[in-house]
C-alpha cells in the first residue's frame, strides 16, 4: 500500500496499449493508493477507478470486486518492499538496519499505519480476503531469514520460525507505540530488535 498519491487521477490512453496485464497492473496500483489513502473498508471501487482512468463498470471487467481486488494489491505491496529490500542490500546496509530502511517510509505515514493495523487484525479471521496473505508471508519471511542477512542457524536458541513470529510481532507493536508517541524512535529499537535477534546465543547442551 504504497503512501503516495496523486492530486487527481490523470486520464488514461485506451489505445491498444491498453492490454489487459498492463490494465490489470494499474488497477492494482490505484487500489494500493486508495487502501492506503482510506482504508479497505472505506475505500470504493469508484475511487478505485477514477484513479485507474477507467470507468466503474470497466474496472469490473478486470476484477470483480475488492475481495478480488485486495490480495493482489497486497502482493504488489510486497513486490515493492522486497524491490527495496535488495537495492538496499546492494548499498550494504548492514542486515540489521535493512528491515528499518524498508519501512521508513511507511512508519512516516500514520494513516497508513492506522489502515494497516486495522486490516492486519481483519485478516485474522479466516474467511476475510486477506487471510491466507498474512498466513503466507510469514513464511516467506522466514525463507528469507534463512537465506538472507540473517540467517539462522542450526545451534540457535530460536528457530526461523520463532525469529519471524518475533519479528512481525514487533513490528505491529512498535506500529502502535509509535501511532501513541511520535517522537519515538521506533525504527532504531526495530534495528536494535533486529540485532539481538541475529546476535543470539547458542542453544544449550542437553543434559546427559
Amino acid at each position: 500500500m504504497t503512501s503516495t498519491l496523486p492530486a487527481e487521477p490523470s486520464p488514461r490512453r485506451r489505445g491498444p496499449s491498453a492490454t489487459t496485464p498492463a490494465r490489470r497492473a494499474e488497477i492494482v496500483e490505484a487500489a494500493l493508493a486508495s487502501f492506503a489513502e482510506h482504508g479497505y473498508e472505506r475505500a470504493s471501487l469508484r475511487d478505485i477507478a477514477a484513479r485507474a482512468g477507467l470507468t466503474h463498470a470497466a474496472l469490473l471487467r478486470h476484477f470483480s470486486g475488492k475481495d478480488e481486488l485486495l490480495p493482489a494489491a497486497l502482493a504488489q505491496r510486497e513486490a515493492h518492499e522486497e524491490d527495496l529490500a535488495s537495492r538496499i542490500m546492494t548499498a550494504h546496509v548492514p542486515g540489521e538496519q535493512i528491515l528499518s530502511a524498508v519501512l521508513a517510509d511507511e512508519f512516516a505515514e500514520s494513516d497508513f499505519q492506522r489502515n494497516w493495523l486495522a486490516l492486519t487484525v481483519a485478516a485474522t479471521n479466516p474467511e476475510h480476503p486477506a487471510h491466507e496473505f498474512f498466513l503466507g508471508r510469514r513464511e516467506r519471511m522466514r525463507s528469507r531469514f534463512t537465506d538472507g542477512p540473517l540467517p539462522t542457524k542450526e545451534d540457535e536458541l530460536l528457530t526461523a520460525d520463532e525469529k519471524i513470529t518475533l519479528v512481525l510481532a514487533m513490528v505491529d507493536g512498535l506500529r502502535i507505540q509509535a501511532l501513541l508517541d511520535p517522537s519515538r524512535d521506533a525504527l532504531g529499537l526495530l534495528t536494535t530488535f533486529m540485532k539481538l535477534i541475529a546476535a543470539q546465543p547458542p542453544a544449550a547442551e542437553p543434559e546427559h
